[in-house]
């Protein structure tokens, strides 16, 4: 079976697809000067953008890892994941605490989907 990488740096593959799956690398906002809301809101649409392009979307969204720097923003980031995920469609998920790689990175979420 093919492995398909897109959008490949020296370090990842922003998408890697192997057998009916499809994996994103972590994915964050544009503007880290922003709020969780807005934060989470553009780390969503990524998500969105990279899911079209690898041909699939949300609703087969199987699990999602979300990384926030502060566990305070939870209820933020809920939030805009609660508008932005398919009712029924739910995956399953974990969310953790983590330091991230910039100070300003509020989330970043790390999905797997189908096809």
């Amino acid at each position: 079976m093919s492995i398909q990488r897109l959008h490949t740096e020296s370090r990842y593959s922003e998408i890697v697809i192997h057998n009916g799956t499809v994996y994103l690398a972590g994915q964050l906002a544009d503007d880290y000067r922003g709020d969780i809301r807005q934060q989470t809101r553009e780390t969503l649409a990524s998500i969105d953008r990279f899911l079209a392009e690898a041909g699939t979307d949300k609703s087969k969204i199987l699990s999602v890892t979300i990384y926030l720097k502060d566990m305070a923003d939870y209820a933020g980031m809920n939030a805009e994941w609660d508008a932005w995920v398919v009712p029924g469609a739910t995956p399953a998920r974990a969310t953790v605490e983590a330091k991230l790689y910039d100070a300003q990175v509020r989330v970043e979420m790390s999905v797997i989907a189908a096809l």
